[in-house]
């Protein structure tokens, strides 16, 4: 693992999960110093530079994190599971179709509760089924949902856009599931 893909799981556990792990505050939307989250990144044994912070951010393939528009600022783009964060995201009309990658080990408890977003705030959804493969591959043998999320908007089920694409919904209930067929 290269020195950026390091930092980049760092900054997920604490931009995402455990900012008290370091001593850093996140806002209710995210937000954290950038000028703090280095000095406490170096003072917890995790050292790094401005300069690899942005270069980090601009080279992350899934686009996990977001500096605000003054620079002052970073974020996790989705993803949190740390209580005091709730991205106040506008409502969107989702696409048709969305798509969850999982593994193929949770889907008998995916077919009794549907998608929940257990200690996260919402469900991760993908427009698209490669990436919804990619995620699931990363739990064990793959597999890809068809989400009906146009029919569960219709219905009244709020979803969310994040910075990085990922669509988000509280819950996908289990008849708006459907297994993607391999081959």
């Amino acid at each position: 693992m290269n020195q950026y893909d390091k930092i980049s799981k760092f900054l997920s556990y604490v931009l995402r999960h455990q900012p008290d792990s370091i001593g850093i505050r996140l806002d209710n939307e995210g937000w954290t110093d950038i000028t703090v989250l280095l000095r406490q990144a170096a003072a917890h044994g995790t050292p790094f530079d401005r300069e690899t912070l942005e270069k980090v951010v601009e080279t992350n393939d899934k686009k996990r994190f977001t500096i605000s528009s003054d620079g002052m600022y970073i974020r996790a783009a989705q993803g949190h599971s740390a209580g005091q964060v709730a991205i106040d995201y506008p409502p969107q009309t989702p696409p048709d179709i969305l798509y969850h990658g999982t593994a193929i080990r949770f889907i008998s408890d995916i077919c009794e509760l549907g998608l929940i977003a257990g200690s996260r705030h919402y469900v991760h959804l993908s427009a698209d089924e490669d990436t919804a493969l990619t995620v699931g591959a990363r739990h064990g043998k793959p597999v890809v949902l068809t989400i009906a999320a146009g029919e569960m908007h219709k219905t009244g089920y709020p979803f969310y856009l994040a910075d990085n694409g990922v669509w988000l919904t509280p819950h996908v209930p289990i008849k708006y599931l459907s297994q993607k067929k391999p081959g």
